[in-house]
Order: structure tokens, then C-alpha cells, then sequence
């Protein structure tokens, strides 16, 4: 489903560069460089990839209420 709404900087970055691979493919007869530009512009118009952090890892959360555990050390000549 496209997400034609929220156009960010980056987004169409995305599409400009991708739709300038797709050109320049074509106009070079190179087939690779035409998948490249064709999945940066999918990228753009479905606002998929990790660009803008849609893919980070969120951080784990610490419980409040959970008591610090103390870490004894033993020192050894």
C-alpha cells in the first residue's frame, strides 16, 4: 500500500536519486543499476528502509522498582 503522506527531506531524496538511477539505466542500457533505482523509488513512494530510523532496535527498558544488585569482588595476589 502507498503512503503518499509525511514527505520528509529524506523521502524525497530517496525518489529524486532513485528515479535519476532509473534514467540514467535506461538511458545506458544497464539492467542492475535499473533494479537499483527501481527499489530506491518502491523505498520512497511505500516509505519503507531504514532511513530515518524505521528499522532501529528499541532500547530495553530498566524497571524502576527493580533493586541494584551489588557485585562483590575478591582481589587476588
Amino acid at each position: 500500500m502507498m503512503n503518499l503522506k509525511n514527505w520528509g527531506v529524506l523521502r524525497i531524496v530517496r525518489l529524486s536519486v532513485g528515479l535519476l538511477i532509473l534514467w540514467s539505466s535506461f538511458v545506458d542500457h544497464q539492467p542492475l543499476m535499473g533494479i537499483i533505482g527501481g527499489l530506491l523509488v518502491i523505498q520512497a513512494m511505500m516509505n519503507l528502509g531504514c532511513a530515518g530510523g524505521q528499522c532501529g532496535i528499541p532500547a530495553a527498558r530498566k524497571k524502576i522498582d527493580e533493586p541494584v544488585k551489588e557485585i562483590d569482588y575478591e582481589e587476588i595476589h
